[in-house]
């Protein structure tokens, strides 16, 4: 009976041996890749997708329509520039989903990721390659004619745009409406249930 139990216990051996080696194999997985999974506002690293990761917005990408198709529709159209490793975009991704929080039912809003730009290629009026200027982010305002109102490059304002939109959408300026503010949560919540 004796031996009958150390000969159980030294088959165990191999496997706690290879048990231990997987368990420092994983370990050691881990804690290499850790780093990489924190995304940084601050660097141009590519984190993912910019409205997905730092704006909380994937509705943007891919675009519900195209410039060519707003235009013909003629909605008053915002064509975003952006890169999604760059930090200046990074920080910017909340104010184009902001301006789509207010005008994304009236307007059309159109993110365009300017890696998807070919160098040399001639572009028409239609197409949003055509309004790019080299940097990064852009933005462009078209009214419901198709004539383009703002083209600012950099992180323009929030109410630069909405003053652009306002205009377009005939509303009072900001200085005479009430300020724009976000339901809180529960307000929202129990419009839903009713």
């Amino acid at each position: 009976m004796n031996c009958i139990k150390w000969r159980f216990l030294l088959s165990l051996i191999p496997n706690w041996r290879r048990l231990f080696s997987l368990s420092v194999l994983l370990t050691c997985l881990l804690l290499t890749n850790v780093q990489s999974a924190f995304a940084d506002l601050n660097n141009d690293r590519y984190d993912g997708n910019i409205f997905v990761v730092y704006a909380g917005n994937g509705s943007l990408v891919p675009p519900k329509a195209t410039l060519a198709k707003a235009l013909a529709d003629h909605k008053p159209t915002l064509l975003a520039f952006y890169l999604d490793d760059s930090s200046d975009c990074k920080k910017y991704a909340i104010v184009v989903s902001t301006i789509q929080e207010y005008y994304g039912r009236v307007a059309e809003i159109i993110p365009v990721n300017v890696d998807s730009i070919l160098d040399g290629k001639t572009y028409n009026s239609t197409e949003p390659a055509y309004y790019y200027s080299g940097v990064v982010p852009q933005v462009v305002v078209f009214n419901q004619s198709g004539e383009v109102v703002l083209n600012k490059k950099g992180q323009v304002p929030f109410e630069k745009m909405d003053d652009k939109f306002r205009e377009l959408f005939d509303l009072l300026p900001r200085s005479e409406s009430v300020p724009l503010k976000r339901r809180a949560f529960n307000e929202l919540s129990s419009e839903l249930a009713k």
